[in-house]
């Protein structure tokens, strides 16, 4: 009777031991798929932040090709039928205005005059005799501006006569750093 006893609590004992290393295989297993998990997640959200990223240039680069032709920038008819033709008085009425600093969805929209070229910021006491118009400047991480060239246009007039001066100039916006 004693070595019966002995058996069935050797094999208690072993059936014990199989049971404590199967559950210590599935908390193991478990453990591994979670790693896993987090380590997948931690690298989808870091291409997340770059697709974000990637995004806010590529609509920068197109709000770059669709601003100089914007009813707020654009020359219209004023200065003849002209492509990328911004007028250089809108812009100036409206780099003050702070209705418009999230109208584009960008950091930074400036304009520089290719020639002459200084680092004279225009205000309304030294137009038009100045070198850069900073319309917008939202004062956050941005990104490096996309450009393109425009045709910066505005009314001179002489003693004689009004005519149309447009100077080459280079157009650029910065999209908002998301890193």
């Amino acid at each position: 009777m004693q070595i019966m006893v002995n058996i069935f609590a050797n094999r208690n004992r072993k059936a014990q031991m199989k049971i404590q290393q199967m559950m210590f295989m599935i908390l193991a297993v478990t453990f591994l798929f979670i790693l896993v998990g987090v380590f997948f997640l931690a690298i989808r959200l870091s291409t997340l932040k770059q697709t974000a990223t990637a995004i806010g240039e590529e609509s920068a680069k197109l709000l770059v090709s669709k601003l100089a032709n914007s009813p707020e920038f654009s020359c219209e008819n004023a200065f003849g039928a002209k492509t990328s033709c911004v007028d250089f008085d809108k812009v100036m009425a409206l780099k003050d205005l702070d209705e418009y600093s999230n109208f584009w969805g960008t950091a930074k929209i400036e304009i520089r005059k290719i020639f002459p070229s200084g680092n004279i910021t225009c205000s309304l006491d030294n137009y038009p005799n100045c070198e850069i118009v900073n319309i917008l400047d939202r004062k956050v991480n941005a990104l490096p501006p996309s450009s393109n060239f425009i045709s910066l246009c505005r009314k001179e007039k002489t003693e004689r006569m009004v005519y149309d001066k447009c100077e080459l100039a280079l157009l650029m916006v910065s999209s908002e750093d998301k890193r």
